[in-house]
């Protein structure tokens, strides 16, 4: 889930809109049930407690009427969440009181072994975000990869859904919240920039183009096409008009207001957003580099790897694993390399899958859908193969779209976005098409199966179909296990009887071989004083990716420190995890069991998730 709403660059996801007071208190036990509980059963204590994080969860869902939207729910549906700094304390001191509650009312060694982990679950993100508080001025809060200034038109335009008159009245009402948060975002920007905490200036120019893109077009200046916001609320609006939900006097109106919003609200807030940056654009540094000049940038960075991975591993640590896992994944690229009969060196192979013509779609609207097509097709024969290795398997659909065209950059990496629990919003996978040189024909298979089945649509979508845990657990976000899983899902589908052409499974050894670049280069960046061309001298070095999709990445990496760790970081750990359970289970390994343990308990911290493989062996032995 972290990775679908990166609005400011910080661990809480949920940003408050009511006071803390509001949230619903758990039953405090008296004398008599407290010795009645001592003769209770672990699984009524589990039962307890379950009820206890069903009620704390949805308080915390009243938090934030965009996750609300995104899980599907019309509660609070013309409201933005508050992005305040205020409301941001507000939800740590929430977590740190249901914390204290936690301890004192629930006996954890009454608890069954799945209770315990949704225990340990629930104290480890409070901890995880109280740890991040000291850190809360060092995080970026607009980029080209993070910040409202494009979420927001995407988050109306893909996940507000309008059935009704009320929907769209909604509507309206939120593109003037979505000021509001600009607004207030802005400020916090300033405040950080006072301290010297800047964004480099590639980030700036990003940003501007953005938030440039969103307010060119009708109504907001003569030009012939509209722009993105209007033309999704005239979709919208003549979708209820043929549907005869309405009549035309009230589309009229409905359309008026929608104008109103975005002049009245929407554009001044992103004219200010444009002038502050272009204004402050020159006190950035055009050599880009990571966040360890910032103040505290060591600490922060350092933080910013143990949140990704959920692990104690040094910067030093995981740039040797990163280092040792590009050697490795070299020789099997050469020995690819070979075995398509190719004559000459490593980085002459590099050349020719990077400049061969028939590596790549044309740079038309016919080649992008061929893109799409070739994808869906890609993605039907897996599905076809999982039953074989998963008994749990996801009920909620999957579509391959385009990126919006405000949106999209050239090179950028292809992502998810999950579906709605109940299965009426689909997961979607996205690719950026808008310059089909930069999107390889050997690569596409594996990042099909990373962002599609096996990989995060049916981990995400598992998760949140499940109900033999709390609420929580379907929602929670830890990225060294969902990136892991995806990882991982790549490999997994070689064994499935994907990449059927030599080509596309060397493509696969370059998604690999990427990720565990991507331990060398953040680190380098972040720890180690490396600067941008660096860092893409290096990338360029060690894989054939197009030089626009490697400027796009180590881009990403700068403005988002740790987080592009957490891929290989988790996967190898689940590698691990199924080798050690191999060699305990001998004959009784069964791989739909281990995959099942993995998925069927939701996203968690890695050494939560070796403890939840350990008891599934035992209980298979």
């Amino acid at each position: 889930m972290q990775k679908i709403i990166p609005l400011l660059g910080i661990t809480v996801l949920l940003g408050a809109c009511q006071p803390a007071a509001d949230s619903v208190e758990a039953k405090k036990p008296t004398t008599e049930t407290s010795v009645a509980q001592t003769e209770q059963s672990p699984q009524t204590e589990t039962e307890r407690l379950n009820e206890w994080f069903a009620a704390k969860h949805e308080a915390q869902l009243q938090m934030s009427p965009i996750w609300m939207t995104f899980l599907g729910r019309k509660e609070m549906y013309d409201q933005i969440d508050d992005m305040s700094e205020a409301e941001e304390k507000r939800q740590l001191q929430w977590q740190a009181d249901n914390v204290a509650e936690l301890k004192k009312n629930f006996d954890y060694n009454l608890l069954t072994d799945e209770a315990k982990l949704s225990y340990d679950i629930w104290v480890y993100q409070y901890e995880r975000d109280a740890e991040g508080e000291q850190f809360r001025e060092n995080g970026y809060v607009f980029t080209q990869m993070q910040g409202i200034q494009a979420f927001a038109a995407q988050f109306l335009i893909s996940f507000h859904k309008v059935d009704t008159e009320e929907d769209m009245h909604a509507y309206n009402k939120r593109i003037a919240g979505i000021s509001t948060a600009i607004n207030t975002l802005l400020e916090r920007a300033q405040k950080r920039a006072e301290k010297g905490v800047r964004p480099p200036r590639f980030a700036y120019e990003g940003v501007i183009e953005q938030a440039q893109n969103l307010i060119t077009g009708a109504p907001f200046d003569k030009q012939n096409q509209d722009s993105a916001l209007w033309a999704d609320a005239n979709r919208k609006v003549n979708a209820l008009l043929e549907a005869k939900t309405i009549e035309q006097a009230t589309a009229d109106k409905l359309l008026a207001d929608s104008k109103q919003a975005l002049m009245n609200n929407f554009l001044p807030s992103y004219q200010a957003l444009v002038a502050w940056f272009k204004e402050d654009i020159s006190n950035t540094d055009e050599i880009a580099t990571g966040v360890g000049k910032q103040p505290n940038g060591e600490a922060f960075y350092n933080f910013r790897l143990k949140t990704n991975t959920t692990t104690s591993l040094t910067a030093d640590e995981i740039h040797q694993i990163g280092l040792s896992e590009v050697a490795r994944l070299t020789s099997e690229m050469e020995a690819i390399k070979t075995k398509v009969g190719f004559e000459g060196s490593l980085q002459e192979f590099f050349k020719h899958v990077d400049k061969g013509e028939q590596f790549y779609y044309p740079n038309t609207d016919e080649g992008r859908q061929g893109y799409i097509t070739d994808t869906e097709t890609y993605l039907a024969f897996i599905n076809e193969q999982l039953p074989k290795y998963f008994g749990i398997l996801p009920k909620a659909d999957l579509v391959v779209k385009r990126v919006e065209a405000f949106r999209e950059q050239d090179g950028a990496a292809q992502h998810y976005n999950a579906g709605t629990p109940d299965g009426s919003r689909p997961g979607v996978y996205y690719a950026h098409l808008s310059d089909m040189s930069a999107m390889p024909k050997n690569e596409m298979e594996a990042i099909a199966y990373h962002e599609g089945n096996p990989g995060h649509h049916m981990q995400i979508s598992i998760a949140q179909e499940l109900t033999s845990v709390p609420e929580f657990r379907t929602q929670a976000g830890f990225t060294a296990y969902s990136e892991g899983w995806g990882l991982y899902s790549e490999l997994l589908a070689k064994e499935m009887g994907a990449y059927q052409d030599d080509y596309s499974d060397f493509g696969r050894l370059v998604t690999e071989i990427w990720r565990a670049v991507r331990l060398v280069v953040d680190t380098g960046l972040h720890s180690k004083g490396w600067t941008e061309d660096e860092a893409v001298a290096y990338f360029k070095s060690k894989t054939p990716v197009p030089e626009e999709a490697v400027v796009s990445e180590v881009r990403r990496y700068i403005v988002w420190p740790g987080q592009a760790t957490a891929y290989k970081i988790g996967m190898l750990k689940i590698l691990e995890l199924r080798k050690n359970a191999k060699t305990a289970l001998g004959d009784k390994f069964d791989i739909r069991g281990f995959h099942d343990t993995i998925l069927g308990g939701g996203a968690m911290p890695l050494d939560l998730l070796e403890r939840r493989v350990n008891t599934w062996v035992a209980s298979q032995k």
